[in-house]
């Protein structure tokens, strides 16, 4: 189904038409119905990294907000997909003289805060190996995220709707009125004076008929937690053949010191395991907050096509889960401390880095992320690139996010936040990031907020008020 396809069908909510049918035909017409409304400043869509912190973000400026998430629980890729939180701070250890800087703060920094009084999380360790990717590693316990996730939404005042999905959107002109969403309960309107969609796929972008692509440019993958490992074990043997990559160490199960992300270099690992490993997609990296165990080991693998087609996702489902069990044999077969190892956990469905990019009113580029670039709308700062060191953040700095870069095109109430923004693959490869993704949610939570509380489109919003409020919110800014 092309765009225009998808937007009129979601976009006819409101047609009045019998309900007919033939059995030679390719459509079936709805009849109308009769939704039952429900009504709030800003709705949420999509629950995962960036829209927790959205609706946290929101509810705490005082807007009715309401969240609405398929899935029973929240977190998204920070709990389903991840390894390490990439990442609260500058990457300064591979430049003499540049200076170590938290530079995501504010409510993704509460969120790890308040993980590590709960034993789930390891804080904020320097890397001891491969530094020239990542100077600190933050690795997370995903059941208790997603229990002080609930938390801070529910503290916050946030009417949480899981186990519901975003079935269209209403608009009129250039605003959406509402969303369509659908439960067990049955379906219903929300209507709102702003929106965030945070849905990954850019479900209620596309919706609304607003501009997008799917360039199809990364491989899905699910990621499984891997039981009964002995790390030290494991990693006093990589140590022996030279052949450790990341490590770092942090705090695991209170204990301060231990082993919380290892990884191992192919190039000193039995040609039988790096061959399996290729084949399967599955990569040799992990962290953990827990004895034992790993809490990622992710298996990727390519679609021919946009992960928005439900049929290659049906027939890639699983294929990943094939390589799942393929990838626990080899670890069993060739890593010492992982003779017994067994999956417990796997992701409820596959993962993707990208599914539809959505048009914005700037799309940030690969020289923004390198040549370290601030905007005169800066939302937040970010110093991480998942391809380093092959690209870098010049001098170990930041960039600017703008909040032009994640005001939808073309509809005027109407924000995006996570891998929903930036076309340049180079540069989305840092936009995309975990804590970049969460502090885009604070931004657009708070801008949605303001401008209900003014009764102000997205572009109307004066930038001086969004930005005491973001600084008010703990938020980091480098100019």
């Amino acid at each position: 189904m092309n765009r225009r396809d998808f937007s009129k069908g979601a976009l006819a909510v409101g047609a009045v038409a019998p309900a007919s049918y033939q059995a030679s035909a390719d459509y079936y017409e709805e009849p109308p119905k009769r939704l039952p409304v429900r009504k709030f400043d800003v709705v949420v869509a999509g629950g995962g990294t960036a829209g927790v912190v959205a609706a946290i973000a929101a509810a705490r400026q005082g807007a009715r907000t309401m969240l609405v998430e398929a899935k029973g629980y929240v977190g998204g890729t920070v709990v389903e997909g991840g390894t390490a939180l990439h990442s609260y701070y500058n990457l300064w250890k591979p430049f003499p003289g540049v200076s170590k800087r938290n530079v995501v703060r504010g409510i993704p920094k509460e969120i790890v805060d308040r993980l590590l009084k709960v034993g789930g999380a390891c804080g904020y360790p320097e890397m001891l190996r491969n530094t020239g990717y990542d100077s600190v590693g933050t690795a997370i316990d995903t059941e208790m995220y997603k229990l002080v996730a609930f938390e801070m939404l529910e503290e916050a005042g946030v009417f949480v709707a899981v186990n519901t999905l975003v079935a269209g959107a209403v608009r009129k002109g250039s605003r959406i009125e509402g969303v369509i969403t659908e439960s067990r309960s049955g379906r219903e309107m929300i209507s709102a004076r702003v929106f965030v969609d945070s849905t990954a796929y850019g479900d209620l972008s596309a919706h609304a008929g607003a501009k997008y692509t799917e360039p199809n440019d990364y491989g899905v993958c699910n990621s499984m937690g891997v039981a009964n490992v002995d790390v030290e074990k494991l990693y006093q043997w990589l140590k022996s053949r030279d052949a450790v990559g990341d490590y770092c160490e942090g705090l695991r199960d209170g204990k301060d010191g231990q082993i919380v992300r290892l990884g191992g270099r192919g190039v000193n690992l039995p040609a039988e395991f790096n061959e399996g490993l290729r084949v399967l997609g599955t990569t040799f990296v992990t962290t953990t907050v827990r004895d034992n165990y790993f809490m990622f080991i992710k298996v990727n693998m390519t679609l021919p096509v946009s992960p928005t087609s439900r049929d290659a996702v049906a027939k890639a489902e699983p294929a990943l889960r094939r390589r799942q069990y393929r990838s626990i044999e080899l670890f069993r077969k060739h890593l010492p401390g992982c003779e017994k190892a067994f999956i417990a956990r796997t992701s409820p469905s596959l993962n993707i880095r990208r599914g539809r990019l959505i048009a914005c009113d700037y799309d940030i580029t690969r020289s923004d992320v390198l040549e370290a670039r601030h905007f005169d709308d800066d939302v937040m700062a970010y110093g991480f690139h998942d391809s380093a060191p092959r690209l870098q953040i010049r001098n170990g700095g930041t960039y600017g996010i703008p909040y032009r870069a994640i005001r939808v095109a073309g509809i005027e109430n109407l924000l995006a936040a996570g891998m929903l923004i930036t076309s340049d693959h180079d540069a989305h490869m840092s936009t995309r990031n975990t804590v970049c993704s969460m502090g885009q949610g604070q931004a657009a939570g708070t801008a949605a907020a303001l401008c209900a509380a003014q009764n102000r489109g997205t572009r109307e919003l004066a930038y001086g008020a969004l930005r005491k409020a973001l600084e008010q919110g703990g938020v980091y800014f480098e100019s």
